[in-house]
């Protein structure tokens, strides 16, 4: 969804489990701000999800029970973020024309890869 068309994504769903949309033509209403909260608190809580699984990754002692709990949290996390990603990218303004160019063909980043 783009900003042009007034459509936000919000970090949440609905009980039937579909995306939860707000309609404004701003940043600034009550429960725009409250979106954001959410947003953040959801990438802090997936970047101590991030700390704490590298360090159950490294306990040779830990049994399949603790990394499939982690793994499931792992799967919430990642969600929840990549809906922010959207949400946010959604919200960004559309690129001028490059002349055929897309971000789509740009390279992907090695960062963190071994």
């Amino acid at each position: 969804m783009t900003q042009s068309n007034g459509l936000r994504l919000l970090p949440w769903s609905s009980p039937e489990g579909k995306p939860c949309f707000l309609v404004s033509d701003g940043d600034h209403s009550a429960l725009s701000r409250r979106a954001d909260e959410i947003e953040a608190l959801q990438l802090a809580m997936g970047a101590g999800l991030l700390y704490h699984a590298r360090a159950l990754l490294g306990d040779r002692k830990a049994d399949a029970r603790e990394l499939r709990f982690l793994a499931e949290r792992l799967c919430e996390a990642l969600r929840d973020v990549l809906r922010v990603a959207e949400s946010r990218g959604g919200r960004l303004a559309a690129p001028e024309s490059d002349g055929g160019e897309s971000l789509g063909g740009a390279p992907e980043s090695n960062e963190g890869s071994a």
